[in-house]
């Protein structure tokens, strides 16, 4: 009876570091699916962009599998500290306000925000003088939501869950303007869908906003595993991986200097 007791207690080990291997072996992704041309969903549900290929070109250099979890922006944070994903790599910036609650990687890409407007508009640049009464738009718990409500004087703020809802306000009239990452905003003015507007001006980055890119998160304390991700960003810079990938989606690097 002991022997068959000692016999079950060894095989339940073996079972719980045959677990532990398969879960070392894999990382779970959460990303939004919301965002081109950095993460989206096609028709039939498959997930594609700039940050997928980055991810999954990570996951390569890591020697690890990586598996998505596609996850509403507003819960992104809350989700990966409840422990449904491992990490964030869905364009989100390294800013003072986040690494309160969670940590980064270094960052593997950082680009500027902007302002996008009808064709017609009769704004001429983002001064305050031309932006008063300016209903803007931007998504929530975003840096560009943050940065509209505090660097845009004399704006009226609307905010949106999803881009998707403020380009289709845009479009029909229902506000002045939208504020998001200049690469989102060029690849849609550029499209039938965007067809209606323009981009008015790049803004200049607040760092304390804007923060220092956008970097991949991880649960605050899993200092190695942001290290690992660190770690295989450099490789991906140095080995051309991260270079093919960039010029798939871009004409110029996004890294945005060293």
């Amino acid at each position: 009876m002991r022997f068959m007791k000692k016999l079950a207690l060894t095989a339940a080990a073996v079972l719980m570091v045959a677990g532990a291997a398969e879960a070392a072996d894999k990382i779970r992704i959460g990303t939004e699916g919301a965002y081109p041309p950095f993460n989206s969903l096609t028709k039939d549900g498959k997930l594609v962009g700039f940050d997928i290929d980055i991810a999954n070109a990570l996951c390569a250099e890591m020697k690890v599998e990586c598996e998505f979890v596609v996850q509403d922006w507003d819960g992104m944070i809350p989700a990966l500290m409840a422990n449904k994903f491992d990490a964030v790599i869905a364009s989100m910036s390294i800013t003072e306000e986040r690494l309160k609650k969670i940590d980064f990687s270094e960052k593997y890409y950082n680009t500027p925000p902007a302002i996008a407007v009808p064709k017609d508009s009769d704004m001429k640049d983002a001064s305050p003088a031309s932006l008063k009464g300016k209903m803007i738009g931007a998504q929530s718990s975003t840096t560009h939501s943050e940065y509209a409500e505090k660097k845009l004087e004399g704006i009226e703020l609307k905010l949106y869950p999803t881009p998707d809802e403020y380009k289709l306000d845009l479009e029909s009239g229902r506000i002045d303007g939208a504020v998001e990452d200049i690469v989102v905003l060029d690849e849609w003015v550029k499209s039938d869908k965007g067809a209606c507007c323009k981009i008015l001006a790049p803004l200049t980055p607040d760092p304390k906003i804007n923060g220092a890119g956008a970097g991949v998160a991880v649960r605050k304390g899993e200092t190695e595993l942001a290290n690992k991700f660190s770690a295989a960003i450099k490789a991906i810079r140095a080995n051309g991986v991260y270079k093919e990938i960039n010029d798939k989606y871009f004409e110029f690097d996004v890294y945005g200097g060293e």
